[in-house]
Order: C-alpha cells, then sequence, then structure tokens
C-alpha cells in the first residue's frame, strides 16, 4: 500500500500505540483527574505533566494549552469565543475564502449574528491580498483569521508579514491561526510567532483521532464552548482524558525529533514528482515555494475522482479536496479561489505525504500514472 493521503489523516506511529497499550493495561490510569482519592490525583499529574511536555515543544506556557477533540472545536471555540467574549474589540473580522471549512462556517454564523466579515483576495499562490489588509485593518477589527499552511495546495501564510501589519495598523486585532497543517513540520514557537489563539489536532502527526490542542495566549480571554463542571480552567468541561493527552504528546515530541529529517526527505520526493509528473502534461497547483508535504496536481484527461479511484486499483491513496468536504464531490473551492481554471480543478487530486513516505513510493507513484495512461489509451 501507497498512502498519500496524510493531510486527511496519519496512520498512528509505534510509540503512539504503545503509550495507549501502556495505559489501557495499567490497573491505576483509568482514575478520573478531578477525583480527589490517590487514582484521580495520579491521573490529575500526568496530565499537567502532558501539558508541559506539550508546551515546552510549541514554545508557550503550559497554562496557555488546552486539549480538544480535534482542529474543528478548537477553531470554533478561538473564532466564536473570542467575538463573543470581546465585543468592545470591535465588529469586523478579516480571513480568506480559502479557510478550513471549520472557520468558514464560524465567519458565516457570526456573520449572519451581525458581524463585517471581510474576506482577502489570494493570489495563484494562495497567499493573501496583504495591500487589501493593509487598508481593511482599522480600528474596527477584532480578529484575523488564517491557515498558516493550506491544506489543499500546502501554500504557507505570510505570517510575518501579516503580524507586522497588524502592529501598525491595530496592534489590539488578535490573531486566530489554524496550525493543523504545519505542526511537526513547520518550526512552531508560540511565544515569537504573533498570535493570540491557535488550534492544533493529533490525527495529522500520528496521534489517533480525537484529540487536538488549542492555544489561547495569557491575557486573551474567550468565552467557552463547552459547559460543565468547569474542567481546564473553565475553557473547556467534561472529564479530561489522559489517555488522548498522553497519545498527542508522544506524537508531538516524535513529530519534533523527527521534524528536520522529514522535511529534507519530503523536499525530495515532491522535487520528484513535480519533475516526472510534469513531464507527463500534468498541471502543477501548489506553489513552488509551498510546504513539501502537500502536492496539488491535475491530471489530463482524468477527472479527479476517476484518478482517485484509478490508483486505488493500484492500493495507492490519494484525495481530491478536503477529507472535510470529499463526499460533497464539488469543484475544490480553494483552487478556484486561487484563479486556477474550473477545468484544471476538476481534474485536480492532492498528494500528502508524512515522514513515513519514501522515494521508491514515488517512484511506483508514477509507473502506475504510466500504466493507468497506457491501459487507457489517453493523451498527455
Amino acid at each position: 500500500m501507497i498512502y498519500f493521503d496524510n493531510s486527511a489523516t496519519t496512520k498512528p506511529s509505534q510509540r503512539v500505540f504503545e503509550v495507549i497499550s501502556e495505559e489501557l493495561r495499567s490497573d491505576d490510569s483509568f482514575g478520573n483527574p478531578g477525583s480527589l482519592h490517590k487514582l484521580g490525583l495520579k491521573a490529575d499529574k500526568e496530565y499537567k505533566e502532558a501539558l508541559k511536555t506539550a508546551a515546552s515543544i510549541l514554545g508557550c506556557r503550559d497554562e496557555e494549552l488546552f486539549f480538544t477533540s480535534c482542529g474543528t472545536e478548537g477553531a470554533n471555540t478561538a473564532i466564536e469565543g473570542y467575538m463573543s467574549r470581546n465585543k468592545r474589540a470591535g465588529q469586523k473580522i478579516i480571513s480568506t475564502n480559502t479557510e478550513h471549512k471549520a472557520t468558514l462556517e464560524t465567519l458565516a454564523l457570526l456573520s449572519g449574528k451581525g458581524y463585517e466579515v471581510v474576506y482577502l483576495k489570494v493570489d495563484r499562490n494562495g497567499s493573501p491580498d496583504l495591500s487589501q489588509l493593509e487598508q481593511e485593518l482599522d480600528e474596527n477589527t477584532a480578529l484575523l483569521c488564517f491557515t498558516y499552511v493550506n491544506n489543499e495546495t500546502g501554500a504557507i501564510l505570510p505570517l510575518e508579514d501579516i503580524v507586522k501589519i497588524r502592529e501598525r495598523k491595530n496592534r489590539n486585532t488578535a490573531i486566530y491561526l489554524d496550525c493543523v497543517q504545519s505542526l511537526g513540520k513547520l518550526p512552531t514557537d508560540l511565544k515569537t510567532m504573533g498570535v493570540q489563539m491557535a488550534s492544533f489536532s493529533g490525527h495529522k502527526i500520528h496521534s489517533v483521532k480525537g484529540v487536538g490542542m488549542l492555544y489561547i495566549k495569557s491575557g486573551t480571554d474567550i468565552d467557552p464552548l463547552i459547559l460543565g463542571g468547569g474542567q481546564q480552567k473553565g475553557l473547556r468541561s467534561g472529564t479530561q482524558s489522559l489517555l488522548l493527552a498522553k497519545a498527542f504528546t508522544a506524537a508531538l515530541k516524535e513529530a519534533e525529533e523527527k521534524r528536520e529529517e522529514a522535511f529534507s526527505e519530503v523536499s525530495k520526493i515532491n522535487s520528484y514528482l513535480r519533475e516526472e509528473l510534469s513531464e507527463r502534461g500534468a498541471v502543477i497547483n501548489s506553489p513552488e515555494k509551498g510546504l513539501p508535504f502537500v502536492l496539488n496536481v491535475a491530471f489530463d484527461g482524468f477527472e479527479s475522482e476517476t484518478m482517485l479511484h484509478c490508483l486505488e486499483l493500484y492500493d495507492i491513496f490519494v484525495s481530491t479536496v478536503s477529507a472535510c468536504s470529499s463526499k460533497s464531490k464539488k469543484v475544490s473551492y480553494v483552487l478556484l479561489e486561487m484563479g486556477i481554471d474550473r477545468k484544471i480543478a476538476v481534474n485536480s487530486v492532492r498528494l500528502s505525504f508524512s515522514r513515513y513516505n519514501t522515494m521508491d513510493e514515488a517512484v511506483k507513484f508514477v509507473e502506475a500514472v504510466d500504466d493507468i495512461y497506457s491501459k487507457f489509451s489517453l493523451k498527455r
């Protein structure tokens, strides 16, 4: 099997599997962190240790981190929670139409409540129009919402430039950053990035589904999305899962330890596929300077879903659009917003890699593409 759909989800690593197995086999690890007896106190101590480990890797304080169920919950909580709590900060939110649906649907909800949502145009490389941001960002702008790495194209946000514009135009404007696809691939130092909120997801870094993390900078107040017993300082009520916290932390630690090596190897895979597929008439939609872990490509003569299922016959797995939108069978809204011709967009698939992918797999992928064209006798 060749798995090139890691932006959708990743296979849990062996270390994560071992951590979960150890936790499930332990006779004294099932305690509720909120209980006062020794089982609860043990669970609470280990839960806090997991937070400290994550904080040391992400470059922030442990009290600024909160475990969530996924990146979507993080986006919903950060955006809606910030606007709910900070009504005096302004009524305007600035974003783009190439954000993840978790952000776009939350912004649509807020727009329906009377907030002004401005969507910046993006260029062919997926970068937002900074001159438009300069023009739109004013004293009424409460929040900027952006994605660090686009999950469909690998486009990297010019974060430093955006932070500089914010500092110049309105330093009180908060920034929410979706870091789901950048975690474990780009350096993450929350202390210096200039953002007030950021969301992460475990199953994108070889942990398991059902756990994510939300960063909220000290001094940034938001209203909780989930109410109840007041766990996690009242921001996210509900019994904490030590098992999921340990699984996330183990995956995060592994990802950071292997980040530079993985980036180097995946860059070679990406470059090879760009060259080989371009020579065969494919159109590369991902920007040249995008994150190498994502390669969006259009195959001449094949609609995206057809190519996806053809590759599946070779036990090769890719995706068409974001997994959160794939069953709607729509053309990628991200590619269309970038100005890519609809005829190209309908033929586009996304290849996304992890540290476990190899050059040998890339070679076999190209061979499979050649075989598919040969069998169907289609011109490139």
